[in-house]
């Protein structure tokens, strides 16, 4: 096995143990962070915090190395523009978090308690997911429409 898939692991079973002890893998507890008008929980404002903390100590390190700790070459996103695709698709995770208080994450924590509400979103989680990359590819597949192609044309001939 490799050191990096060994690694994911580790780091993946700390993950989800973080998510275990703090409790954000209650659907309960994160509706309650999300109930302003009700009974407000700000806990998971707390695990929040904590994370981006942590994560912003790390990527402060990581943007002055050339590898990771493990050796491979350390390939961080330069990205950082706010488009139409990243408002749509942080609208769709929040209503989706809203309205059933999971994420991925402790979606896939919540599957270790065998609770049908967990099993059924990971599965309509990846789901969505795989219908998604079928559109996009059927997307990226489909020939340019003719009046774009003739319009191409014409500019390239000047």
């Amino acid at each position: 096995m490799k050191r990096t898939t060994l690694a994911a692991g580790v780091a993946g079973f700390v993950f989800g143990i973080g998510l275990i002890v703090s409790g954000m893998f209650n659907p309960a507890k994160v509706l309650a962070f999300l109930d302003l008008a009700g009974l407000w929980d700000p806990s998971l404002a707390l695990v929040m915090a904590g994370a981006v903390a942590i994560a912003a100590i790390a990527f402060a390190i990581a943007g002055r190395r050339e590898q990771t700790l493990l050796g491979e070459p350390l390939k961080l996103s330069s990205a950082r523009n706010i488009d139409l695709r990243l408002v749509l698709g942080s609208l769709t995770f929040g209503v989706g978090w809203g309205l059933v208080g999971l994420c991925p994450g402790p979606a896939l924590v919540a599957l270790g308690t065998g609770e049908l509400k967990a099993v059924l979103f990971a599965v309509s989680m990846l789901a969505g997911m795989l219908v998604f990359e079928w559109l996009e590819h059927w997307r990226q597949s489909a020939p340019a429409e003719p009046a774009q192609s003739a319009v191409a044309a014409k500019t390239a001939d000047g």
